[in-house]
């Protein structure tokens, strides 16, 4: 007989709490917890002010050219993604197992040949990377935590004055790392204890 200790733990799809498209329940469920774009932002012990702060106030970052390129080619990229890759696109914002403060929507959902859990985050740059910018891992390797995630596949287009710069986009798998993932659930309760204290 199996322990509690033995049981797998929940699926995602059993943690999903609302989804982007309803985009009223998508931003009051994401006001109440961390979610992956705040966790791109937790680099240090400074950032969980500020962090703790916008979720107090809002942020008076309405958007720009460059977020509006973002959301028009996200579908097109997501349609790639799922052609060459089965990742299929996710518009679910789901809880951690345990932590339903805990958040993530990620781009997309599919399974390896094992059988096992792999996401998609989608990009839209107008520079050429060097490397992965740092808060992009940190949001992956929240998201990772959140869905129960092994891999992740980044995908980013880059593009000059809005047109894409290439015929397909660019992509490359992004590993979990436990260790990236512990500091980000420190940081991460660190903001709720703030957020609780203020409330």
């Amino acid at each position: 007989m199996l322990s509690l200790w033995d049981e797998p733990p929940p699926d995602h799809r059993d943690r999903l709490v609302a989804r982007s498209s309803d985009r009223v329940a998508w931003l009051r469920a994401r006001s109440k917890g961390i979610t992956a774009t705040d966790a791109a932002r937790l680099s240090g012990i400074r950032s969980v002010q500020a962090v703790a702060l916008e979720k107090v106030h809002g942020s008076a970052f309405g958007g720009n050219a460059y977020t509006d390129h973002g959301r028009a080619r996200e579908p097109e990229i997501a349609r790639w993604v799922n052609g060459e890759y089965g990742i299929s696109p996710s518009d679910g914002l789901f809880h951690a197992n345990g932590e339903k403060q805990h958040l993530a929507t990620p781009d997309g959902l599919g399974r390896s040949s094992a059988g096992d859990l792999v996401l998609a985050e989608i990009k839209t740059t107008k520079s050429a990377w060097q490397s992965v910018p740092r808060s992009y891992l940190r949001q992956i390797w929240w998201q990772q935590y959140v869905l129960g995630a092994e891999r992740t596949l980044l995908v980013w287009e880059q593009h000059l004055d809005f047109v894409p710069v290439n015929l397909q986009p660019e992509c490359r798998w992004i590993e979990r790392d436990e260790n990236e993932i512990h500091s980000l659930v420190q940081l991460a309760n660190q903001v709720l204890d703030v957020l609780a204290r203020q409330r």
